[in-house]
This record gives structure tokens, C-alpha cells and sequence, in this order.
């Protein structure tokens, strides 16, 4: 089913909102918490049309605005802490948005926002970040400047490793579906033909049948005929010998007299 002017009009939002949370933020924006309403909004309305898309689609459109919705609630908390166990729960898209992307883009949010969560926590345990989120030169100042930037880069380098794993495992499972998917059309063809072949012994077996039955029955009709003429030889035979007997009878009466 093509996609609808409000479908359309909600895919080319939602991937302007998630090229935003992509981004850094300064605290006073307010665009992206805008355009998740408007997502709010739409999907309500797709939902409402006779034409809608399919139901696994609509869940993904819910999925992935729900997500938004809750990163934007996780980034009002005020301790790191707090923002990231609240990233913990959040459940982004399971498919890109639009047909460039590799790897969904709301999963490279989560996976971002958590870098980030994590670095400020590791922050201010060392002493970068006074829990308010502010930089403090004079709060252990061994670690200042040094330690947020080596934080920021190994963030950075962890997001890079946690999304070339990701690749890895996709690239992983897509080979994997591609051997079970060649091992099963060998299978297939495997199977067709042993039923094949049981097929043509089956049809050798039925002609075979159908041979003996039509020699069976000539053979019956053969041997009905030859009982039907070894009975009437006999019966002449036994009139013969009673006719025999008989004359043989009368003729020995007639030689031999009564005795007085």
C-alpha cells in the first residue's frame, strides 16, 4: 500500500526529530519538544484514517515517538543519575526511518544519550562536574580540563565500539540468515526430489499391479474354461460305462438262463 501525504509528512518529521536528538542541545531549546507533539498529534490522526498503514508499522511510528517523548523527559531530571536509569527503561525503534539509514537512528540516540549520561556521572565522581551539572575548576582541579576531555573522547570511542558492534552482530546475523536460507531451498530441493522419485516407483508400482491384475484374470478365465471342459469329458465318460454296464447286464441275463 503507498504511503499516505500524512504518513509521509510524519516519516520526514520523525527523522528531522531524531537528527535533532542526535545533536547537541543547549538547555533553552525548544523545537524538538515541539515536533514531538506535532509527531503526537499526526500519529494520532494516521491512526484515526480508513487507509492507515499496517499494524506492525503503526507500532513502530508509536515506538520510536514514545522514545523521543521519553528522552526529552529524562533530559528535565536534575542528577545524571537520575537521567541515566532513565535512559535504561527508554526503548528505541527497532527499523531505520528512512531507507540511508543502516542502523535506526533512535538506537544511535540511546546509545549517545547513555555515553553521555555515563561520562557526566564519571565526571563528577572524579571531580569535573559539581552535581549541578556545572564545571568546577577549584573541585578537584587535578582532573579538570584533562579529565572532561579524555571523558568526552572516550565516550566517544565507546559509542564508535558499541555501534561497530552493533554492525558486526547485524552483519552476523544477516550471513547467518543467508546459510539458513540457502541450507533450506537444498533442502527443499533435496525433498522434492526423493518425492519425486517415490512418485515414479509409485506409478511403476501401480502399472505393475494393473499388469499382474489383467494376467490374473485372463489366467482364471483360462482355468474356468478348462474345468468347465474337464467336467463334461467325465460326464460322457460316466454315461458311457452306465450304458456299457447295462447292455453288458442284459446281454449276460440272455447267455446264462434262470437255473430251475
Amino acid at each position: 500500500m503507498a504511503a499516505t501525504r500524512l504518513e509521509l509528512n510524519l516519516m520526514r518529521l520523525l527523522s528531522r526529530c531524531e537528527a535533532l536528538a542526535a545533536e547537541r542541545r543547549d538547555p533553552e531549546e525548544w523545537r524538538l519538544e515541539k515536533y514531538v507533539a506535532a509527531l503526537e498529534d499526526m500519529l494520532r490522526e494516521l491512526k484515526k484514517q480508513s487507509s492507515k498503514p499496517a499494524p506492525e508499522l503503526l507500532n513502530e511510528y508509536s515506538r520510536k515517538v514514545d522514545f523521543l517523548k521519553g528522552l526529552l523527559e529524562a533530559e528535565k531530571l536534575s542528577s545524571s543519575t537520575e537521567k541515566a536509569l532513565a535512559n535504561q527503561f527508554l526503548a528505541p525503534g527497532r527499523t531505520p526511518t528512512t531507507t540511508k539509514e543502516r542502523t535506526p537512528a533512535t538506537k544511535t540516540v540511546h546509545l549517545q544519550t547513555k555515553a553521555r549520561c555515563t561520562g557526566k556521572m564519571r565526571s563528577e565522581l572524579l571531580g569535573t562536574i559539581d552535581p549541578q551539572g556545572n564545571t568546577s575548576p577549584n573541585f578537584f582541579p587535578l582532573y579538570s580540563c584533562r579529565g572532561l576531555a579524555s571523558d568526552e573522547k572516550q565516550s566517544a570511542v565507546e559509542l564508535d565500539a558499541v555501534l561497530q558492534h552493533h554492525q558486526d552482530m547485524q552483519e552476523k546475523l544477516a550471513e547467518e540468515m543467508l546459510s539458513l536460507a540457502r541450507s533450506l531451498k537444498n533442502n527443499t530441493l533435496a525433498a522434492q526430489n526423493v518425492i519425486k522419485q517415490d512418485n515414479q516407483t509409485l506409478s511403476h508400482s501401480l502399472r505393475m499391479a494393473d499388469q499382474n491384475f489383467e494376467k490374473l484374470k485372463d489366467e482364471s478365465d483360462r482355468l474356468e474354461q478348462h474345468a468347465k471342459k474337464s467336467v463334461n469329458w467325465l460326464l460322457w465318460i460316466m454315461l458311457i460305462v452306465v450304458c456299457f454296464i447295462f447292455i453288458s447286464m442284459i446281454l449276460f441275463i440272455r447267455i446264462f438262463p434262470k437255473l430251475k
